[in-house]
């Protein structure tokens, strides 16, 4: 994983190619390094998106005086110990006074509501700019939650098939993903 000075630039000026770029350059890189680190997946997602806010807030100020593989790895590692920190706290606090945890979740529930409802829009907006083989896979998959055997045997297809075909359509909603959330056409 390296970026051009180049790119770095055209990042920071949210230019669609180099941000799909340096994403997949970087997701894949912290996916690998927060594997065995963190076991809950929704965590492990929140933290990579967590990190990948963290660089690019502070990629103006990346000098190249490291790889920027090694500065990546820093702000990773860095986001990890805030994250064990934050963890450690919040069990501490609410082991300790459970009431707090209700009453967190009653005072942040509208905003929590209203995040979800979001989310979802995005994600539905998403996959509806898919092909459609590529949005039916992800609904069985996700939306009713079928396992990978059931998706090839309801699409009359082989596992590897399914599996080959899911990791596809994957790889496609992340990449229009970026492009409908960020509002930008596929031509700039």
């Amino acid at each position: 994983m390296d970026l051009t000075a180049k790119q770095i630039s055209d990042v920071i000026r949210e230019n669609p190619r180099a941000m799909l770029v340096f994403y997949s350059q970087v997701y894949p890189f912290l996916v690998r390094f927060l594997q065995n680190k963190i076991n809950n997946q929704e965590d492990r997602e929140e933290l990579i998106q967590d990190i990948i806010l963290a660089i690019l807030d502070s990629l103006p100020q990346f000098k190249a005086q490291a790889k920027f593989k090694t500065w990546v790895y820093t702000i990773a590692k860095h986001e990890l110990i805030d994250y064990y920190r934050k963890k450690k706290i919040k069990n501490i606090l609410f082991s300790h006074f459970p009431f707090l945890e209700k009453l967190a979740d009653m005072a942040l529930g509208p905003e929590l509501a209203l995040e979800e409802k979001q989310a979802k829009q995005k994600i539905f907006e998403t996959l509806k700019n898919l092909s459609e083989g590529y949005a039916q896979i992800l609904r069985l998959r996700y939306i009713e939650g079928l396992s990978v055997q059931q998706i090839a045997d309801k699409l009359d297809i082989s596992y590897k098939a399914a599996e080959s075909r899911l990791g596809r359509a994957r790889l496609a909603f992340q990449k229009e993903f970026v492009f409908t959330t960020a509002n930008l056409s596929k031509d700039s």
